[in-house]
């Protein structure tokens, strides 16, 4: 078997197009930053009748060259993608089969996205993204990555070859490499080369993204339960309940993170026992804010607040017990036929140390709108109302600050994201051969300057994710301002 090249056959006419079309874009977009500082400024409605104005002249004809390079780019980018799903493998080239790996993310993004254009006014914050370019763009590469890890975590897809499988005679070898025969493979080749070990370097970026996916956002929601408990009641009542967390807030901030992550995940650390105690309570918030939540919403229905309270209530315990009673923890108290599930110690700690280190945060940017909040018309209405103090906390307050706390959650993805790729480049926390992206950076690191493969993929996808959270977040920020 033949090794691939990365245009395959298409290459030969689609490769030279595509080259000059990113040689006059680069050259266009030099000319326009050029020029942009000898030019005269233009206001959006300059025209006598108000309408929007345009440059005329080199400036405006550059522009136009700008656009219209980019829009041929992004079609030939488009092409290389049909083409490389409709040819046949050895025609397909690294590229393609990559696309043709990756369609079931493809046609979930299409219709994701042509379901939220349709319905985007009716729709609320979500739908009003679409409006933003660069909201669409961030929501785009984020929902990108969230497929690849449901599709390659939940349904065991999209990968080529085992993760940690190693075949003799592909260590740091380059992309589109030949698997040797007398191998029982069903993808012939490494799409993206071996890495040190000689490992799928393809499968691990993709299964490493199960990982991210997996922890960022809930851990980030873990904290912002905590956060939220703590933080309402603290900016709402102020006095001494706000000077006591306050400073305990202010004390695990003064730790800077990275030395805080780094003695989370230690083993010595871990071996005490102390993360296990933490999870234990730090998970005890997401139950009792949904406790508050519901008893606060329907405290005058008691007819359908206590079966809730009590179906509700049941499951966050049994799913509280669960987490918390781990294999190999110093808490594995739970028998195995009521333990739902197990976790890796290690993405445990991980995972605890996320919660713990955002929290404080979270607390003093909730208690900060709090304090804002709670001097509104519509918080003394309720009050005249008779209402209780956490139902004007929890449906008062809080839905009128979720502007600030739904892009700042993104932002937060975005960061543990980035720590957790921190953790792994460090290797702590997570175990040895896990194959998340900050792990798979480190291993290839190690050879960089003589073969730059192997780090260059999970380094793409991390910057790829942080900056699509990022867009989401300055698109819900636009679309928020406006509301």
């Amino acid at each position: 078997m033949e090794s691939l090249s990365w245009t395959g056959a298409i290459g030969a006419f689609m490769n030279p197009l595509f080259l000059i079309t990113i040689v006059c874009l680069a050259l266009s977009l030099v000319m326009q930053i050029v020029m942009s500082f000898f030019a005269e400024p233009v206001t959006l409605q300059s025209n006598a009748d108000g309408s929007l104005a345009e440059r005329g002249g080199m400036f405006g004809g550059i522009e136009q060259v700008t656009k219209v390079a980019f829009l041929i780019a992004l079609v030939l980018l488009i092409l290389y993608a049909i083409l490389g799903i409709l040819l046949p493998y050895g025609q397909a080239g690294i590229i393609g089969l990559m696309f043709k790996r990756l369609l079931p993310v493809w046609i979930s993004l299409i219709l994701v996205y042509a379901l939220s254009i349709t319905f985007k006014r009716k729709l609320g914050l979500y739908g009003k993204l679409f409006d933003s370019t660069v909201g669409m763009i961030g929501f785009g590469l984020v929902m990108f990555w969230v497929f690849v890890a449901i599709f390659a975590g939940g349904f065991d897809m999209l990968i080529t070859h085992d993760p940690l499988g190693q075949i003799s005679g592909l260590k740091n070898k380059v992309p589109g490499v030949a698997v040797p025969d007398g191998n029982d493979v069903v993808w012939p080749h490494y799409l993206l080369g071996g890495d040190n070990l000689a490992r799928d370097i393809f499968s691990r970026v993709i299964k490493g993204s199960v990982i991210v996916i997996a922890i960022a956002p809930l851990a980030t929601l873990f904290a912002f339960m905590v956060g939220i408990t703590l933080g309402l009641p603290a900016g709402y009542y102020g006095g001494k309940l706000d000077t006591v967390l306050s400073f305990l807030a202010n004390l695990i901030l003064a730790f800077p993170v990275i030395l805080l992550f780094y003695l989370l995940v230690t083993p010595e650390i871990v071996a005490t026992g102390i993360p296990s105690f933490m999870a234990a309570f730090l998970f005890v918030f997401p139950i009792v804010f949904f406790a508050v939540l519901l008893n606060s919403r329907f405290y005058t229905q008691p007819s359908k607040r206590t079966p809730l309270l009590i179906v509700v209530l049941s499951v966050l315990g049994w799913l509280y017990l669960s987490l918390i009673s781990q294999e190999g923890t110093v808490l594995n108290f739970l028998p195995k036929w009521f333990d739902g599930f197990d976790i890796n110690p290690g993405i445990l700690v991980v995972f605890v140390s996320v919660v713990f280190v955002n929290s404080p945060t979270v607390f003093r940017i909730v208690r900060g709108l709090a304090l804002d909040l709670r001097t509104r018309d519509y918080v003394a209405a309720a009050q005249t109302r008779g209402e209780g103090t956490w139902y004007i906390m929890l449906w008062e307050i809080l839905p009128n600050a979720r502007g600030p706390l739904i892009v700042d959650f993104c932002l937060r993805i975005g960061y543990t994201t980035i720590l957790l790729g921190t953790l792994g480049f460090f290797g702590l926390g997570l175990p040895p051969e896990s194959p998340d992206w900050g792990s798979t950076i480190n291993e290839g690191r190690k050879l960089l300057l003589i073969v730059a493969h192997p780090a260059l993929p999970p380094a793409i996808a991390l910057l790829s994710l942080v900056l699509g959270l990022n867009l989401l977040a300055d698109g819900l920020r636009e679309e928020s301002l406006k509301d």
